[in-house]
């Protein structure tokens, strides 16, 4: 992410598009309108959002032991597990299996972790075509961009957008830009290469310790065709996404649908253990991904992060992704989960500015359905990254820094304290107008262009309390 542009020079150019703040607040507010109807159905929400904080906190602390039982137990059913310790690693292993089953392309499905590794890319320097299947992600996909919502990639663009890129890249005829014709165009694009695939790739939802099983949650179908059509399946997924017994899907499976898609139960929910004969891909590859979750999950408070779920209902309850969208972030993991995570997987100088982007209103926090303190975990990233960048202007004056140094030395000393507020109540003369402070010299304008500063009183409360005190007999 070297030389990526901040999240504020993002967020400047994502606020002047009307037409993207438009389609954000209109999906963004239907999906969170029907994950409260069907989250107040479950008297015990409260007991379930516990449940599963516990058992992924449980899991994180227990890592070690869960991913070598994880692999033990995908090694019994007749699964090959791979261990890949960055991008790199987990992209060679994919290429050199694609490559051994002779496929010239793939399918697949639940993409985001292999965004994040850049599969894609590998795959077509490697002479390999990768085909999104994810409806979302195909369109993305054709339209040459980046995800911008980790469950709906593609909320940035509306219906008829849709219908355009449709007839301009697969040269068909689009009746109309109900989702009902562009889900048949979509349909009969993807059922061609379905047929033809001899390879697929998948991401996962979690994996299952005891048993070795793989889960996916989808809506579309289009994961029955990847998992179950190809010769080879190989799935790539982060080392946190496992858990320990098949039990515990049970909780996962009532939080993740409602906190989602807004659903009581997913359409598809896929299943599998291994390789059975007659029976689906005839050889089946695991690649478990570290890339920086390791460093996540040696800190005590950031590891919060690991416990995600992916469901995003922390962006669509966000009021700074709502105005933004997804690519101001410059990451697959957008909102406020991508604030602290993206800064840990890559390292906080790479990602300096995420975890400022949030007003710490704390309804990520609310809404997340394994209880992530979002917020928290914000501030201690922002310390972290205030120290890293002492670190590196050390000889140097950093004018924050400084003024930060003052104001503490100031608020340390109660007679500095009071001088300095009488020193403020003389300077700021000039600057009142109308009882408030329109305007300061720069750096301090960035503010008041666009917020008022109201002024320090003509009399503080210790000099209120001192001529009180006088006056009594």
């Amino acid at each position: 992410m070297s030389g990526t542009p901040t999240f504020q020079q993002g967020a400047r150019i994502a606020l002047q598009d009307a037409q993207l703040r438009h389609n954000l607040r209109n999906a963004t507010h239907t999906i969170r309108a029907k994950r409260t109807a069907v989250v107040g159905e479950l008297p015990d929400w409260a007991e379930l959002r516990t449940a599963g904080r516990e058992i992924k906190a449980h899991t994180m602390r227990h890592l070690d032991h869960y991913l070598v039982e994880l692999e033990h137990s995908v090694q019994r059913v007749g699964g090959t597990v791979h261990w890949a310790t960055d991008a790199a690693s987990a992209n060679r292993t994919v290429v050199e299996l694609v490559r051994r089953a002779g496929a010239s392309e793939v399918v697949k499905v639940k993409s985001i972790t292999t965004d994040e590794i850049g599969l894609n890319v590998a795959l077509e320097a490697a002479g390999i075509a990768p085909i999104e299947t994810d409806l979302a992600e195909m369109i993305i996909q054709l339209a040459g961009e980046s995800s911008s919502h980790i469950l709906v990639p593609a909320i940035h663009k509306n219906r008829s957008e849709i219908r355009e890129l449709f007839a301009k890249r697969l040269g068909v005829e689009v009746a109309s830009d109900e989702p009902a014709a562009l889900a048949e165009v979509a349909r009969q694009y993807l059922r061609r290469a379905f047929l033809r695939a001899r390879v697929g790739i998948s991401g996962a939802n979690f994996a299952i310790a005891e048993t070795g099983s793989v889960v996916i949650f989808e809506s579309e179908g289009n994961g029955r065709m990847c998992l179950t059509l190809p010769r080879l399946l190989v799935t790539v997924m982060g080392i946190e996404k496992v858990i320990p017994r098949f039990q515990d899907l049970e909780v996962f499976a009532q939080l993740l649908p409602r906190s989602s898609t807004g659903e009581r139960m997913n359409p598809y929910t896929s299943l599998w253990s291994g390789l059975h004969e007659g029976d689906g891909p005839e050889e089946f590859h695991l690649i478990l991904l570290d890339n920086g979750r390791t460093r996540v999950l040696a800190d005590r408070l950031g590891r919060q992060a690991l416990h995600c779920i992916r469901c995003s209902a922390c962006l669509n309850v966000c009021p700074v992704y709502e105005r933004t969208g997804g690519h101001a972030y410059h990451s697959v993991y957008p909102g406020p989960i991508g604030a602290i995570l993206t800064p840990q997987l890559v390292g906080i100088e790479r990602a300096p500015s995420l975890p400022y982007a949030s007003s710490l209103c704390g309804a990520c926090y609310d809404v997340c359905p394994v209880a992530i303190n979002i917020p928290e975990v914000l501030v201690h990233l922002r310390g972290t990254e205030v120290r890293a960048r002492q670190k590196t202007v050390r000889g140097r004056l950093d004018p924050e820094n400084a003024a930060m140094q003052v104001m503490a030395r100031v608020f340390r000393d109660r007679r500095l304290y009071e001088r300095a507020q009488r020193t403020a109540q003389t300077v700021q003369k000039p600057l009142v107008r109308e009882g408030t402070i329109a305007w300061l010299p720069p750096p301090l304008s960035a503010w008041t262009v666009a917020h008022d500063v109201r002024p320090v009183p003509k009399q503080s409360f210790r000099q209120w309390w001192v001529s009180q005190q006088r006056s009594i007999p």
